[in-house]
Parts: C-alpha cells; sequence; structure tokens
C-alpha cells in the first residue's frame, strides 16, 4: 500500500470527523448526510485492501463516542453497510457512475434503515420521512464529488 494512499485515507477520515463535529443546527442538522460513511464508502470501491468490514466497524464505535447516543447504533450500522459495499466492490466499479450513484444511495438508506430501527426499539418517538433526508443530501454530494473529478472507478458512459 503506497504511504500517499494511506495518508489520504487518514485525511478525508479525519476531514469527515470535523464535518461531523460541526456545530449543526436547525433544518441543517435534520438534513447533515453521514460524512463518514460517505468517506467509508468511497475508500471501500476504491481500495478495499485499505479500508474493510473492521474499519468500518472501529469507526462506527468512535462516531458513537463522539456523538454521545447508543453505544454501538453506528457501528453495527457501519458494519452492515461496508458489508454490502465490500460484498458487490467488484460488481461496482464496473458500474457507470449513475448506477454507482443508486446503489450509495441504497447503502446509505441502509444504514438509514438500520439507524432507524436501533431507534425504535430504544423508544425513540416516531420519525417521518424527513428522517432519510440525509441519505439524499448524501447522495448529492456524492454526484458533486463524482463531477468534480473524485475517480470511484466508474465508467464515464451516461452521466
Amino acid at each position: 500500500m503506497p504511504p500517499s494512499k494511506l495518508k489520504t485515507l487518514y485525511l478525508s477520515l479525519i476531514l469527515a470527523f470535523v464535518f461531523l463535529l460541526l456545530p449543526w443546527s436547525g433544518f441543517a442538522l435534520k438534513i447533515r448526510p453521514d460524512f463518514i460513511l460517505l468517506v467509508i464508502i468511497f475508500w471501500l470501491i476504491r481500495a478495499p485492501n485499505l479500508c474493510n468490514v473492521g474499519t468500518a466497524w472501529f469507526l462506527g464505535l468512535f462516531v458513537d463516542l463522539a456523538t454521545g447516543g447508543i453505544f454501538g447504533q453506528f457501528a453495527l450500522a457501519y458494519t452492515i453497510t461496508a458489508f454490502f459495499a465490500v460484498t458487490y466492490q467488484r460488481r461496482l466499479v464496473l458500474f457507470n457512475h449513475t448506477q454507482q450513484l443508486f446503489y450509495v444511495f441504497l447503502l446509505l438508506m441502509i444504514s438509514q434503515i438500520v439507524l432507524l430501527i436501533i431507534k425504535t426499539f430504544s423508544g425513540a418517538d416516531a420519525l417521518g420521512w424527513g428522517y432519510f433526508l440525509p441519505s439524499i443530501v448524501g447522495v448529492i454530494l456524492w454526484r458533486v464529488a463524482v463531477i468534480f473529478g473524485l475517480n470511484t472507478g466508474g465508467r464515464s458512459r451516461g452521466t
């Protein structure tokens, strides 16, 4: 593994944690995407030898500690999402960017649904459809990143 890739991985994760810990409020808090999960998905697609399911689990525990939520909820959500991302990683790099976009949306929704189930079992109030807005914003950010040249390995036809 080249040291430059490893440095880029660490830098992107640190940047994602900075965005996670920014003081979001109001509507911005409701639509804030899961920056950590977006970075995990990117590295699972781009370099699965650097980032794997164990990495996703560890980062999930770190997010649980940083946010003060139920311990293990993000670890479980990230692990399940990473499992599906790694399982189809070889196919995913062959998809064009539009197909990758739909798959990333599916991965973000899986994470949101796992978190919703955990919150429901822990006694949280019923959440509306607005709960899934971060997945939509995450896909929009993914698309913007692809437009600006972030290479996810997808073919450029159909974008």
